[in-house]
């Protein structure tokens, strides 16, 4: 262990981005990668060939990109109010801030509000990990919940009392995405009012990464909430994972606070450059939606039908399926796809199977079909 290392570090293990399709070992070359919740649909030509344009006519590289975002913020406010059905006024740029990835701007919201021993985080797992790996990194406390198993709503009665019990330090955040991940539920009746029944003093940070297709927002609380902020990404139904756009919306008094401890020049000029393209071409963009959902429902209809698998309803371009009892592992079924070509993700004991293309959804609904039939079958010659 080197000596000028925090000695808390040790304990942690790094984040480990997925196996792209040259990197996996011992599987075919060409992967269905279906592990990360990304598009399967690239940007169109016609706008790669904007981009193109742009990045050679009027990006000088020599030169530091706008520190401000203000144009991009002008387009996302103008997106924000659109998408929820509100009056063009409620929210201006003043009401947004851009990050380099929605992780940026979640560990900006650690550094403004729990720092220095002065709060924790509360999470409900599962969820997305990111919020205690930034948490711990920064030597902030993570207070964890439970969700009940069969449908994966928020132990309420757990989390109002972690909140109450958390003294040292108090309980300064709470971390909710809306639908969640990986398991695709959105917030219930009782869960959003839990939520507006927090203090003044406890900053609810809700993640709508996946809203453009759940179509379902808590963006008009902002207006009547100083202490929530709305988490919004372009990797997901914008198409621009390479880029790291992410954004938030919140009380003009939290953005002020968030940009005094943003990072300078934070977003590159072909990353502002590509954001300011998807909010011009939203429209075109968005159009892939209705195939993802149609996709998504189909495939969690057949494989509903397989009797060892329990699949969740799902709001998000994912779902999330469990193995019934009695039943080959998850893990075994994780890497019999992944040898026959499909990547999906593994994690709290079930299986996190991003929506792509009508293709790799097939591929995906014949090779668990496969591994099922397979795996019963060496388990009934084992006997």
């Amino acid at each position: 262990m080197l000596k000028f290392i925090r000695s808390d570090l040790a304990k942690f293990t790094a984040y480990k981005p997925h196996p792209s399709s040259d990197t996996a070992a011992g599987v075919p070359m060409q992967l269905d990668r279906l592990d990360t919740n990304e598009s399967p649909d690239d940007l169109p030509p016609e706008l790669k060939q904007k981009l193109a344009e742009i990045y050679q006519q009027l990006i000088e590289t020599n030169r530091y990109p706008d520190g401000g975002h203000q144009t991009l913020k002008e387009a996302i406010a103008q997106y924000v109010n659109q998408s929820a059905s509100l009056t063009s006024s409620v929210f201006t740029a003043d009401h947004i801030s851009v990050g380099n990835g929605s992780d940026e701007l979640i560990r900006s919201l650690l550094i403004a509000t729990c720092l220095g021993g002065e709060g924790s985080i509360l999470v409900a797992n599962p969820t997305f990990s990111m919020y205690g790996i930034l948490a711990k990194t920064l030597g902030i406390p993570v207070v964890t919940v439970d969700r009940n198993p069969d449908n994966f709503e928020i132990d309420l009665k757990a989390a109002q009392s972690a909140i109450e019990q958390s003294q040292n330090p108090p309980i300064r955040v709470v971390f909710i995405v809306h639908p969640n991940s990986p398991t695709g539920n959105c917030l219930t009746a009782a869960e959003i009012s839990w939520l507006k029944s927090l203090g003044e003093h406890i900053l609810v940070v809700i993640d709508e990464a996946y809203f453009e297709f759940s179509q379902t927002t808590l963006v008009s609380e902002i207006a009547q909430r100083s202490n929530w902020v709305i988490l919004r990404t372009f990797s997901k139904a914008f198409r621009l994972a390479a880029m790291r756009v992410g954004y938030c919306i919140a009380h003009p008094d939290a953005i002020a606070i968030l940009e005094k401890v943003r990072l300078p020049y934070n977003l590159p000029s072909f990353s502002i450059a590509a954001g300011l393209i998807a909010m011009e071409n939203s429209q075109l963009l968005l159009q892939s939606i209705s195939q993802t959902l149609d996709q998504r429902n189909k495939l969690i209809e057949i494989l509903s039908q397989n009797p060892a698998l329990q699949i969740t309803k799902s709001d998000a371009n994912f779902i999330f399926l469990r193995l019934i009892a009695n039943n080959p592992n998850t893990k075994t079924l994780h890497q019999k796809l992944k040898a026959s070509g499909t990547l999906v993700r593994e994690i709290s004991g079930g299986l996190r199977i991003t929506i792509g293309t009508p293709e790799e959804n097939t591929h995906t609904c014949n090779r668990i079909q496969a591994a099922l039939a397979n795996l019963e079958l060496q388990q009934f010659a084992s006997k």
